[in-house]
């Protein structure tokens, strides 16, 4: 009976070690995961507190945006909402701007505006992004012998209101791939040549929060959005070694005309701020972080506006780093059924609206 009771302490022994093994590998994985979520969700304020660190470390290195990226920015989108502030934020600055958009009377009334507060060079550019590949010859033409260092891509198309696929007109979802998708890309083309041969610029994408999960009844324009993310993402590795910044700014709501099919929205409140906060503080952003929600109280509200309009749950906090991080912890699955959720009552609420408007 002896050797079998040393066989079987063997075996519990050599069983302890295999599960100390197993024990040491789990919690070697989950730490390495732990950290490498840590980082992801908050590299975004390592990179602002270590820049505004800088300064009294280095006070050799450039400081203004002039200094870093050099004097002339183009803005698209630029009469209207965010594109329009971070217009006149980057005047403030000392920027020259380039205006493009589609509507001449806006681009001068915007131009003239900004001209008489700022003493910058300006020059507008009317074109519809939603015509395609025509509209970038233009541009290129228009944009000769202007030695272009920041490039805001915000340009955008939304859903007129939340919808089912088959009731979005068929031009509008055109108009949506060709705005969301096409210009980002097309005209980031036709400068980063010049910005890589400077070594020097920034490109400033703006996003949406909407790309956190795929969203029910606004299915193509979140969609274009997490192609923003990628191209976004993708960019910044590609053009790091030339020294051109590549910058991703993921809002949430603000009251812009995009919103107006939402009354909720557009009463605007703590965290959902309007268009010259937003760029105030999303071009403060600008050379200290490479991805951003733009604005400081973009923090975690599940249901992104207020109890009224979504009522299932709702988290809130001052600090916008923690709204991806909590959803980030959410299964998909579980932040798609919140999205669908919150879309359906949008679509209710801009319906409704419709309704009372007739």
């Amino acid at each position: 009976m002896q050797p079998v009771l040393e066989v079987s302490i063997y075996t519990l022994l050599r069983m302890a070690f295999i599960w100390q093994l197993i024990s040491l590998f789990i919690y070697l994985v989950g730490t390495l995961t732990i950290a490498a979520f840590l980082y992801d969700n908050f590299k975004s304020l390592i990179h602002i507190i270590k820049a505004l660190l800088e300064p009294y470390f280095q006070p050799q290195l450039p400081q203004t945006l002039v200094d870093k990226f050099g004097k002339w920015a183009v803005v698209t989108g630029a009469t209207d909402g965010i594109g329009k502030e971070y217009a006149r934020e980057l005047a403030r600055q000392g920027l020259n701007l380039v205006l493009i958009s589609r509507t001449k009377e806006k681009l001068i009334a915007v131009t003239n505006e900004i001209e008489s507060q700022h003493k910058i060079k300006t020059k507008w550019i009317a074109v519809d992004f939603a015509k395609g590949r025509d509209v970038y010859e233009q541009i290129e033409k228009e944009l000769a012998g202007i030695d272009v260092n920041i490039l805001v891509n915000n340009v955008g198309r939304m859903y007129d209101y939340p919808d089912t696929l088959e009731a979005v007109p068929e031009d509008l979802i055109w108009d949506i791939l060709n705005i969301n998708v096409g210009a980002v890309t097309m005209l980031t083309r036709k400068i980063v040549p010049h910005m890589k041969a400077a070594r020097k610029g920034a490109i400033v994408n703006i996003g949406s929060g909407s790309e956190l999960q795929p969203m029910p009844n606004m299915a193509v324009y979140a969609a274009t959005k997490k192609y923003v993310t990628f191209f976004t993402q993708a960019l910044e590795q590609e053009l790091a070694e030339f020294n051109v910044t590549v910058q991703l700014v993921m809002p949430m709501f603000v009251t812009t005309k995009m919103n107006e099919y939402s009354d909720s929205v557009m009463q605007g409140g703590f965290l959902i701020p309007n268009p010259h906060s937003f760029a105030r503080s999303a071009v403060f952003m600008l050379g200290k972080t490479n991805t951003t929600t733009g604005f400081w109280t973009h923090g975690l509200q599940v249901s992104m506006i207020d109890k009224r309009l979504f009522p299932i749950t709702t988290f809130s906090t001052i600090d916008r780093f923690l709204q991806y991080f909590f959803m980030k912890m959410a299964p998909q699955h579980l932040r798609l059924l919140i999205g669908h959720q919150l879309t359906k009552r949008l679509r209710l609420e801009a319906l409704g609206q419709k309704k009372l408007a007739t």
